[in-house]
């Protein structure tokens, strides 16, 4: 659940995961399970039942894993993490300081160039630059590229309040747009390209790519939030149909290197652009809590592996106790 404008897409991942761990509970060394919600309002609600969010730690057992279905927010930027850690408690997912990272696009961006990984040119546009000096931040803006621009918030995902613009014209609004709700907006130039994504599984030690995934959306169009969960959105292909092995394998090499970059744990999935000219893949961002609804991308190529829905979770969860074992060294 939670407060973001991913709530939806958080709801239905939490209520996937949860069924699948149902139908193996009693196996696999799962004794019981509780689904905790964080209304839109902020309650915290387990089994429905409004309670003080420290109760959702303490009255529940000390060998309790929390597995992690809280998209965007207090749920990928680091916030969740450090109030389990804080309590001693084993949880799914990448920890504070790779979550923070992550849900911090800049910052994202730092760390990959480090790590020799592409990324798009790029401007942040901070809300008080942007009042003080607007055309001067709208003539670096504009020079980033010729072929459009990409406008969406320093802190978020699954493309929510993202625009893509193809006039420069237009440039002030979508910023404008994107800094009512936030005091920060990334400007990238657009890489004209096929869009792709590939998912790692493993913490630190062993992370593995899983096979990458072609994304083809309908219509012209770039993969913004309707073309990723409607039942009528982008084609995913998994094998890819057009990108080739070596591009295929380059893909898989930065998901892992994004990953180890980071220092993510347990799963994460990057989103690249294959750039129409040949060039290297260029990362767009890391997700540290991929989707696991029906139409999510983490258990499309999960599967072409040979690794079912069940078996994915299962698999999270078992790399969310070997993680919460390394910290506690």
């Amino acid at each position: 659940g939670g407060r973001s404008g991913e709530r939806e897409v958080s709801l239905r991942s939490g209520t996937a995961v949860r069924d699948a761990l149902v139908a193996q509970r009693g196996t696999q060394g799962l004794a019981s399970l509780e689904l905790v919600e964080i209304a839109a309002d902020g309650r915290w609600l387990r089994e429905g039942v409004a309670v003080d969010p420290a109760r959702c730690v303490t009255d529940l057992p000390h060998d309790a894993v929390y597995f992690l279905a809280l998209h965007g927010g207090d749920g990928e930027d680091g916030t969740i993490q450090g109030f389990l850690s804080s309590a001693g408690r084993a949880y799914t997912g990448s920890g504070v300081g790779a979550s923070a990272i992550a849900m911090d696009k800049a910052a994202t961006r730092s760390a990959l160039a480090a790590a020799s990984l592409r990324v798009a040119p790029g401007r942040l546009v901070q809300a008080w630059s942007w009042e003080d000096a607007r055309q001067r931040e709208l003539d670096e803006v504009v020079r980033l590229g010729d072929a459009g621009w990409f406008v969406k918030p320093n802190r978020g995902g699954s493309s929510v309040n993202t625009f893509s613009v193809r006039d420069a014209d237009e440039l002030p609004a979508a910023i404008d747009a994107v800094l009512t709700g936030g005091d920060s907006a990334l400007v990238e130039a657009r890489i004209p390209g096929t869009e792709a994504t590939c998912g790692v599984l493993g913490n630190a030690l062993d992370p593995r790519a899983l096979p990458p995934v072609e994304i083809v959306p309908r219509g012209d169009r770039f993969f913004d939030y309707q073309q990723k969960y409607d039942d009528d959105g982008a084609e995913e292909l998994c094998p890819p149909r057009s990108l080739g092995e070596e591009t295929c394998a380059a893909l898989a090499n930065g998901a892992l290197t994004a990953h180890r970059a980071l220092g993510c744990e347990g799963y994460s999935r990057t989103d690249f652009i294959v750039p129409a000219d040949g060039g290297a893949p260029v990362v767009l961002e890391v997700n540290t809590l991929p989707g696991l609804t029906a139409r999510s991308l983490q258990p499309q190529a999960a599967a072409v592996i040979g690794l079912g829905f069940a078996g994915l979770c299962l698999e999270v969860l078992k790399l969310g106790l070997e993680a919460d074992r390394s910290r506690c060294r």
